[in-house]
């Protein structure tokens, strides 16, 4: 598919108030998306495991902020700097990570568009061409201080690649996967939300409050602001990607191999420090029982029987025999999503968890 590209940003890198978009030989300050009806139809949402892996990589490292996740970061410090120690991939990639300016693609491509795990997204890291990697890495290197012999030694390996996947997969392994219940639900529910408004009320309303970098134009533009230079990309009927990012990413992609992409702070990302504190007003316990009242007021995030078992450290049966008096009582509903169910208050939930609003 043809690309209109003027002046328009490399792939992967951030948007922000302090970062750069380079591509196409000049700088940018303003890039702007035309968009045009058939491309809110074709429009996709999705979650990328591989990509808050990298995320939570950079933030250990001190090249992202972890904002509001600055505790749940901290608390994950220990097994990372172990991991550095015993793969020195893992310490190699420290030397690449930038906060303006190109980021190598190929170690944080966008998903694909449809569901998928870790492997999925991993194999694609693996199959990318030895030149193609060597370019970006040396792409993305262009501008920093040199890195450490090892690591120069590391991204001239001809199993760069499968090494540095490894490293992201240890990453995930180690760091990430055994929160990943709790934080695919915070992702999830963002997704959900960017989709229905996006497809109900308009790419106004779907965008005013992703970044605030991001701006819509009534005659059929989006506009990514805070940089030097002008640039714009013709959509054409491809649609955009969104992602939403738990660590205040925010990444656009324009070219190929990359679908249209954004990557966007995602909302709710405090919910990851613990389960909401319960209210100083015992009523809604005293009513409910202690557990219930805790699920209840849990679901102001939705969430499958699964997922509050893991927020909550509950048994499974537990959450469950729960739900199922709270449904009867019309405080939840369940939606089913794929093979599972995901369980939301009703209005009546809402009101005795929050108040009348």
């Amino acid at each position: 598919m043809r690309r209109a590209c003027r002046g328009a940003p490399g792939p992967g890198q951030a948007f922000g108030t302090h970062r750069n978009l380079t591509g196409c030989g000049q700088e940018v300050s303003v890039l702007r998306i035309e968009v045009g009806p058939a491309d809110v139809a074709r429009s996709r949402f999705a979650i990328s495991p591989l990509g808050e892996t990298v995320l939570v990589l950079r933030t250990l490292a001190g090249s992202h902020r972890a904002g509001p996740l600055r505790p749940w970061i901290e608390r994950l410090r220990p097994a990372y700097e172990r991991l550095r120690r015993e793969m020195p991939a893992v310490a190699a990639m420290t030397s690449l990570y930038r906060r303006g300016g190109y980021n190598a693609d190929f170690l944080h491509p966008p998903p694909a568009g449809i569901p998928t795990g870790i492997g999925d997204e991993l194999t694609a890291v693996r199959a990318t061409p030895l030149d193609r990697a060597r370019g970006e890495l040396a792409r993305n290197l262009a501008g920093l201080r040199p890195p450490s012999a090892a690591a120069r030694a590391l991204f001239e390996a001809p199993d760069v690649v499968a090494r540095l996947a490894d490293a992201i997969e240890a990453a995930w392994a180690t760091l990430l996967e055994p929160e990943w219940p709790a934080l695919h639900a915070v992702l999830q529910h963002d997704l959900v939300r960017t989709a229905g408004r996006l497809t109900t009320y308009g790419w106004g309303a779907a965008l005013s409050d992703l970044s605030p970098r991001l701006r819509w134009h009534d005659e059929g533009a989006i506009e990514v602001g805070g940089h030097q230079g002008t640039g714009t990309i013709v959509l054409g009927g491809a649609g955009l990607l969104f992602v939403p990012s738990a660590f205040g990413a925010s990444i656009v992609y324009v070219e190929p191999p990359w679908p249209y992409a954004i990557v966007y702070p995602a909302r709710g990302v405090a919910e990851l420090l613990g389960a909401p504190a319960p209210s100083d007003d015992a009523a809604l316990a005293d009513l409910l029982g202690g557990t219930r009242a805790l699920i209840l007021r849990a679901l102001h995030i939705p969430a499958t029987t699964t997922q509050l078992a893991a927020r909550l450290n509950l048994p499974l049966g537990t959450v469950g025999d729960h739900l199922a008096v709270l449904r009867r009582a019309r405080l939840v509903t369940g939606l089913r999503v794929g093979r599972s169910v995901r369980y939301q208050r009703t209005a009546l939930g809402e009101v005795l968890t929050e108040g009348p609003t």
